[in-house]
């Protein structure tokens, strides 16, 4: 379908809201289109981001549908859209409201010690007529369990400012100081606001559906959740550099994918955004990959963030392992080990993208690079903290374990392959991650047989991949049996395996960069050379190309890392978010949104452009 004759916004126009519980996509227009409640794996009750019936929630001017600017008030997930109509200028305020914690949450409990401030439950907008007068009109057309539901719609009191939708065994409360109606599936209100007025609605999830009494305490709550969050990223160390303003929303996207609960992680907010227009490749990301733990490490540690880091590894540390004693690569939220995928063959997708895809197929998949992760983030956590807590030391045993056993085995390697299982060199290469790291771990503790035991696999290990994956080119391939190029063999410098000055990691850079590339944005793989069980092409991965930045930076190539670096900036979305994928043809965004692992490898590879400018003034 032509993007010009699409219905659907492009992805890359959506602005991400958060509470750190769950999230919500605005849609240029004023649209909710996305929200699932109570928490990101929750089943959709605005889904219009999948089918345009599904289910929306609009808040603006009336017969207008175009906003003038949008932009987050800074330093924060508060989104802030003004519009100018024939008849005036108004301002709309949107968030998921934060505030001081009042007690138990009983709607979304927590396993981690609850801080100061929390969700409300609580979905505020606001308006203020500018100047001249507006009529403004909120729709609220709920759709439960992913479309399958319309609301039913129940007036509460008798003043028409409240009114209760349920559907699929949930109830929510829109409240607003407008007059609301009920026409079918759809709650609806009409005012026109003059020059300094204002207005709210609010939807409430709470377990007493609590909200904002009128305008003026809708407007608090706003201000309260603007405070929550330039109070939290004033923890965070963020240079003064140029790259800044990137670096700050990629560590607000990163909080706003949190669960604050239980401290794990969502890959991104969405599911089934097409990493091919209108194919196949649609997946669901609420979940929390074991792969990202090492990124995210990095990334907390390296903003000074240790509270967060500290929630996401005692996550880690309570998770189910397998039979095996290893972890699977991706669980709930909540910690959930099963993630059964179905298809929701009545939506239409995204531009026509088949299937809807709820659940992730691949959780139980065979993915050997699942140990280096762990046990390499759990290295990170102890150095910076100096100490490695007691509750660790068995989850390094028994990654380090399991890694012993699995590394010679063959499987589906990091992009989660579905054809057939091979000896991918990333995965061989995290093996080697997973006893190196083990090894630097049992010398913390001074446990000197576990040291030398893993020391000398971690040995075997990256001589069995200098033999069988490296081709007579000089260049790391994809697996043992092809030539073909891989993006995530410029993870080997980024890890330690051989430094930057080492030969094959120079040419797997500059081969990655110079054959595994479209316009400069690099891809996993070329699709019609590996057997990934999926049909069509797919776009450039962005955490591909951040990769590529900071490989390049490893391998000495300032210049041309910092061109790679600014070619990404350029293409972030108007908000300064990044999806999954960027399609080279027609220059926009493919994949969920926002995506975590993009922002994480933007941090990574922003830090050493930093690092790299602050040892050039001091050697002035």
């Amino acid at each position: 379908m032509s993007p010009s004759l699409s219905p659907f916004p492009p992805i890359a126009d959506y602005a991400f809201l958060s509470d750190c519980h769950t999230g919500a996509l605005v849609a240029p227009d004023g649209s909710v289109d996305w929200l699932c409640l109570p928490a990101f794996d929750s089943a959709s009750v605005f889904g219009n981001l999948l089918d345009r019936g599904a289910g929306s929630f609009r808040f603006g001017p009336y017969d207008i549908n175009v906003p003038t600017a949008r932009a987050y008030e800074p330093g924060t997930n508060v989104m802030t859209t003004t519009w100018h109509t024939p008849s005036g200028w108004l301002v709309v305020r949107d968030a998921l409201v934060m505030g001081p914690r009042t007690g138990p949450d009983v709607v979304t409990p927590h396993t981690r010690p609850p801080a100061d401030d929390d969700t409300q439950h609580m979905l505020v907008r606001t308006v203020e007529c500018l100047r001249g007068s507006v009529e403004v009109e909120l729709v609220c057309e709920p759709a439960f369990d992913y479309g399958r539901t319309p609301a039913t719609w129940t007036l509460v009191g008798d003043d028409d400012h409240t009114a209760d939708a349920t559907g699929a065994g949930q109830t929510f409360r829109l409240s607003t100081d407008m007059l609301i109606g009920i026409e079918g599936g759809s709650a609806r209100a009409r005012h026109v606001l003059e020059t300094g007025q204002t207005a709210f609605c609010a939807l409430s999830w709470s377990a007493t559906l609590a909200a904002p009494t009128d305008a003026q305490d809708a407007v608090a709550r706003v201000e309260a959740t603007i405070h929550f969050w330039r109070q939290w990223l004033s923890r965070a160390r963020v240079p003064d550099h140029h790259l800044r303003p990137a670096i700050e929303r990629s560590a607000l996207t990163i909080k706003g994918l949190t669960y604050m609960p239980t401290g794990a992680t969502v890959a991104a907010l969405t599911t089934s955004l097409p990493e091919t227009p209108g194919g196949e490749r649609n997946w669901d990301y609420r979940y929390t990959w074991i792969r990202d733990t090492t990124f995210t490490l990095q990334a907390l540690h390296y903003l000074n963030l240790d509270w967060e880091a500290d929630e996401f590894m005692q996550f880690v540390a309570d998770l189910e392992p397998t039979e095996d004693g290893s972890l699977q690569i991706m669980y709930g939220i909540d910690g959930r080990r099963d993630l059964t995928e179905t298809t929701r063959d009545e939506l239409s997708g995204y531009e026509g993208a088949h299937p809807v895809r709820i659940g992730n197929g691949a959780f139980d998949q065979r993915q050997n690079d699942v140990y280096g992760a762990v046990l390499d983030s759990i290295l990170l956590h102890t150095a910076r903290s100096s100490h490695l807590p007691r509750r660790l030391w068995p989850l390094v045993e028994s990654q380090a374990t399991a890694a012993m056993k699995a590394w010679r085995e063959p499987d589906q390697g990091i992009w989660e392959a579905r054809g057939k299982p091979q000896h991918y060199v990333s995965s061989k290469l995290m093996g080697w991650v997973a006893l190196d790291r083990a090894a630097k771990l049992a010398g913390i503790r001074d446990d000197a047989e576990r040291e030398a035991t893993w020391r000398a696999e971690a040995d075997v290990i990256k001589a069995d991949i200098l033999e069988h994956g490296v081709s007579d080119a000089g260049v790391l391939r994809q697996h043992y049996d092809t030539e073909a190029l891989d993006a995530s063999t410029l993870l080997a410098p980024l890890f330690g395996f051989l430094p930057g000055t080492d030969p094959r990691i120079r040419a797997t850079v500059e081969a990655v960069e110079r054959d595994l590339t479209e316009n400069g944005f690099v891809l996993r793989y070329r699709t019609d050379e590996t057997d990934d069980g999926l049909s069509g092409k797919e776009g450039t991965f962005l955490i591909c190309s951040f990769w590529l930045v900071s490989a390049l930076a490893a391998i000495g190539e300032m210049d041309r890392a910092n061109a790679v670096m600014e070619r990404l900036l350029r293409i972030a979305s108007p908000l300064g978010l990044y999806a999954e994928e960027f399609e080279v043809e027609r220059a926009r965004h493919l994949g969920n949104v926002p995506q975590a692992f993009s922002h994480l490898a933007l941090i990574e590879a922003a830090g050493r452009i930093v690092l790299d400018d602050y040892r050039r003034e001091l050697s002035l």
